[in-house]
């Protein structure tokens, strides 16, 4: 019977080009050397997933704040309830810069103890930090005990996973900018065809300072001068100038979030609202989530994260958002869209420098430089 095993396995060796028994005690020594590095980083490793599922019963609820669309909320929560009906789950909408002051107040008070997960707002990001639970999200990805692409995880700050990615796009309408098959690369806005009041730029330049991963500081500085001498239309927020690029008032607008270009064109019935992609195209990481350190429901907390990195979450989030989906879902909107294109990607690296690097831009421009309210 043991010699029978044996060529049993010395067959399915031959013919699948491994063995079980090894893959098995490699996979064994992957997962302990893991948790020993994550030990020797203060973290704490999980490599047992039926043992946080089981946990995950035990908890039996989960509270999450999310800068999640409400139409989204709700259709995630129904299909995470559908998956793991034994988790009451409730997420609640957290958006804009005084929700996240008061988060972080909260969460500094220990009046946010009642939360499990936490949005991270960029403006604030290292201010979270000391506040979450130090577990290795990344080497747990890594390891394939949560199935999450370890590219949505802070490779320094390993327990912070972005489920969303955002770029900017130049809007136009098509009956006013005929020539918008002449825009190609961001440069190409600075042409005397564009000059005199011809395209509209946010003040909070979000789409200039993302340039600096491709171009560098001072390169992005140089063209944020160009740029300015070109005599935009100044204006503050993309939904607004895209309502008015419709109604022809103006023409043209560069950097408005590509999620947006999209719902404010499925509100436009005469079709006069089109878009380009500048290269390198802005690319963000955004929806920045993490578990609290005084969490009660830490098990539950770790199958939501992993939910939400899922096709299934990803595609309601393209549904909802909409167009949120993360560049490194294979097979969502965004990846599709960006397909071929040179990026400028705002890495976890890059993440902190965002607030600092429009500062400098809105300088560039011309503005007085703003200082930041406490």
């Amino acid at each position: 019977m043991m010699f029978l095993k044996m060529v049993c396995l010395s067959f399915v060796a031959a013919y699948l080009g491994y063995c079980p028994v090894a893959l098995a005690a490699s996979a064994t020594s992957g997962l302990e050397k893991a948790q020993k590095d994550a030990t020797a980083k203060g973290l704490i490793f999980l490599g047992n997933r039926e043992e946080i599922v089981s946990k995950a019963k035990t908890e039996g609820k989960l509270r999450v704040l999310a800068e999640m669309e409400p139409p989204n909320i709700k259709a995630s929560v129904k299909a995470f309830m559908q998956k793991y009906p034994f988790i009451n789950l409730y997420v609640e909408e957290i958006t804009g810069t005084d929700s996240a002051r008061r988060s972080i107040l909260e969460i500094k008070s220990g009046a946010a103890k009642d939360w499990d997960i936490v949005h991270l707002n960029t403006d604030f990001y290292h201010e979270y930090l000391p506040y979450l639970w130090q577990i290795d999200l990344l080497g747990m990805a890594e390891q394939r005990v949560l199935q999450i692409p370890p590219q949505m995880i802070d490779p320094k700050h390993r327990n912070v996973v972005a489920f969303f990615s955002r770029f900017q796009v130049t809007a136009y309408n098509k009956k006013l900018l005929p020539t918008s098959h002449q825009l190609k690369r961001w440069e190409d806005i600075l042409k005397p065809d564009f000059k005199g009041r011809k395209f509209a730029a946010d003040i909070r330049p979000t789409e200039i300072a993302a340039l600096t991963p491709a171009w560098g500081l001072e390169k992005t500085l140089d063209f944020a001068r160009k740029v300015a001498a070109q005599q935009p239309i100044w204006v503050r927020g993309g939904s607004r100038t895209l309502t008015s690029i419709i109604a022809g008032e103006v023409p043209m607008m560069i950097g408005p979030n590509f999620h947006t270009v999209k719902r404010s064109q499925a509100k436009d019935p005469s079709g006069s609202l089109q878009y380009v992609l500048l290269e390198p195209v802005p690319l963000r990481r955004s929806m920045e989530e993490a578990m609290l350190a005084s969490s009660q429901n830490r098990h539950a907390a770790l199958l939501w994260l992993e939910w939400m990195a899922s096709p299934e979450a990803q595609k309601l989030a393209d549904e909802h958002e909409p167009f949120g989906s993360s560049v490194h879902v294979l097979g969502g909107a965004v990846e599709r869209e960006l397909k071929g294109k040179q990026l400028s990607l705002v890495s976890w690296e890059h993440h902190q420098n965002m607030d600092q690097w429009q500062a400098k831009v809105l300088e560039a421009y011309g503005f007085p430089k703003a200082e930041r309210s406490k």
